[in-house]
């Protein structure tokens, strides 16, 4: 049966049967990843090997690793168990509904290694579980939160050679889900294919916890109500390509969007949530549909009170933006990133003399430490993987 209420294939028979396509492979994979590929002793042994990269150095770009994740999921609604395949391209119809319609959405999550050479994931379940609510929008059907998690389990154990070290980075694993069955007509896709991949990272900013300057878009907007900006659909992120460009021409680090109605109150970053702190009160954009709900805005608030700090999720005027005592930015990819200057039209305001704040330095030390293993994880949000 199909996992939600609007996804029906249309019934023609172009359906495709290849979208992954990979040379014939004559070898066995380990058994920690519990796949069906084979992969000969020779490849096992390279694959162990230690990784070549100047940890010291990573950015926030694109390493090919050794291994993906694949699924497939029919008319049925149902996703196959999925394979553990060598990384490479894929093959879809030039009729894929994400490439025709845009039916496609990604998650963002990170492994982190220990001191003592384990490795933890960071909350993977609310990923699944944010997966679930995007591909139901999309009129999309969703792998389980049971199988997002041992897929990405699979797909880390397979990498984990590349998991940086300690402090030096993490891997990033980009889960990602499209239509990839052929249509022709406006309609969800026939079959869909569930993708995960991974790279190690480094800080997503240059300027790393150095303070980045934002400026205030005031022609476009991200996302307006009854629209998809509350999920982490493909078409979001295009979207914001161009004023991004623009203000990265200037020399500012990215762009914080004001809603579509008043063009008044806070939205986000291009990819990240905000936060503004006064007198030790610290608020956020509240989430109604128009703002994707970060795990790590989640988990930011919920360490933030567990500190003793007020949180308000609440509508943030510019205004209040502007007169703030702090800023920062929250998501995934940058975990904590504080706002050094805001720009609104031609206005600059610098913030704790271009300095890192207090509270956004404290509550960066704070999650990182959790999610690398270096302190006691008291809110049971870290997975250790069994190598």
């Amino acid at each position: 049966m199909a996992q939600n209420g609007c996804y029906a294939a249309p019934t023609n028979n172009q359906i495709q049967n290849h979208i992954y396509s990979m040379p014939s492979l004559s070898y066995k994979v380990p058994s920690v990843t519990e796949c069906h590929a084979s992969l000969s002793t020779n490849y096992i042994r390279e694959t162990s090997q230690a990784v070549d990269l100047d940890w010291e150095n990573l950015g926030f770009g694109l390493v090919e690793t050794d291994f993906m994740y694949v699924a497939k999921c029919g008319p049925d609604g149902n996703f196959s168990k999925g394979e553990v395949l060598p990384f490479g391209p894929i093959a879809v119809s030039p009729s894929a509904g994400v490439l025709n319609y845009g039916q496609g959405l990604f998650e963002g999550l990170k492994a982190y290694r220990k001191t003592d050479g384990s490795i933890l994931l960071f909350r993977p379940e609310e990923n699944a579980t944010r997966m679930i609510t995007g591909a139901d929008r999309m009129c999309m059907p969703a792998p389980t939160v049971e199988q997002f998690v041992d897929a990405v389990k699979q797909t880390v154990l397979a990498n984990k050679r590349w998991v940086p070290p300690t402090s030096k980075g993490s891997l990033y694993i980009r889960p990602l889900l499209m239509g990839s069955g052929a249509v022709l007509g406006l309609a969800p896709a026939p079959e869909y294919t569930f993708i995960i991949f991974v790279s190690p990272v480094g800080n997503y900013f240059k300027e790393g916890l150095s303070p980045i300057n934002l400026i205030v878009e005031d022609k476009f907007h991200r996302a307006s109500p009854g629209g998809t900006g509350g999920v982490k659909t493909i078409g979001n992120y295009a979207l914001v390509l161009k004023a991004q460009k623009i203000a990265k021409g200037k020399g500012y680090s990215d762009v914080l969007y004001l809603d579509a109605v008043h063009d008044k109150y806070l939205e986000e970053v291009s990819s990240c949530n905000i936060f503004v702190v006064k007198d030790n009160v610290i608020s956020t954009p509240a989430i109604k549909g128009t703002i994707l709900p970060g795990i790590t805005r989640k988990s930011i608030i919920e360490v933030a009170q567990s500190k003793g700090f007020k949180v308000e999720e609440r509508l943030v005027s510019v205004d209040e933006l502007l007169n703030a005592d702090e800023v920062f930015c929250t998501g995934t990819a940058v975990v904590v990133s504080p706002v050094g200057s805001i720009t609104y039209l031609g206005k600059r305001v610098e913030y704790g003399n271009q300095g890192v704040g207090v509270i956004s330095q404290q509550l960066y030390k704070s999650l990182t430490s959790l999610q690398m293993g270096l302190v006691e994880d008291c809110m049971g949000w870290t997975v250790q993987l069994n190598q």
